[in-house]
């Protein structure tokens, strides 16, 4: 397998393929880092550091997603707001001794196992229904009618994209990230979120029956 160096940005947060995510960079070491990725090929690795482990210390197996800054705007006191988009997953295989200040590590490519389609088709659908019926009734209760966003037919992105417009923990998210199976991303994706459908539809009823109380007929 080819392995490449990488620098690394330890958070914690977890970047998913094509999802798009704002940074604030004001640490000195990752001011330089973004120097140095701007002047190259505008990546760097995004990988998720809990606040109970160091940063050297994230395990080597560890996943984590390519970033590529969009856009980065640059502060008068030196920090800078960035736009990533998240690219290809990697591997951690171990951390390199560099003479860069921020943390450079030797990667290297993580894909998806093949599936057959229909491993994937029923359960894509039932979560994409899930995942409808969830928006709607979250705008409904915020008052908003902005669109959902559009979701990709392909069941390999499908899940990164419920996965990006959901509220999810950060162990969960690191699961669906490390999963090389589509059809099993679904399937873990149903299994959260299907217990909260119900409910949250309930709630968007009762908001949409008090904004109207008063206001005509019940």
């Amino acid at each position: 397998m080819t392995t490449r160096r990488l620098p690394l940005f330890p958070l914690p947060l977890v970047l998913f393929p094509r999802a798009s995510q704002p940074l604030h960079v004001f640490e000195p070491r990752y001011r330089r880092l973004l120097a140095d990725v701007l002047e190259a090929t505008r990546e760097f690795g995004m990988i998720l550091r809990t606040s109970d482990v160091a940063e050297r210390a994230i395990p080597p197996g560890t996943v984590g997603c390519v970033a590529f800054v969009e856009s980065a705007q640059a502060l008068p006191d030196g920090r800078s707001n960035l736009l990533v988009s998240g690219r290809e997953r990697f591997i951690l295989r171990r951390f390199l001794d560099d003479e860069a200040p921020y943390h450079v590590g030797e990667v290297e490519p993580f894909a998806d196992t093949e599936e057959p389609p229909e491993a994937s088709r029923d359960v894509a659908t039932r979560v994409r229904d899930i995942f409808q019926r969830v928006g709607r009734a979250a705008r409904a209760m915020q008052d908003d009618a902005t669109p959902l966003p559009e979701l990709p037919d392909d069941p390999a992105l499908l899940s990164f994209a419920v996965a990006q417009h959901v509220e999810l923990e950060l162990g969960d998210k690191q699961q669906l990230l490390a999963s090389p199976s589509p059809a099993a991303r679904l399937r873990r994706l149903e299994e959260i979120l299907s217990p909260f459908v119900d409910s949250v539809e309930l709630r968007a009823v009762v908001h949409q029956r008090a904004r109207g109380n008063g206001h005509g007929a019940q």
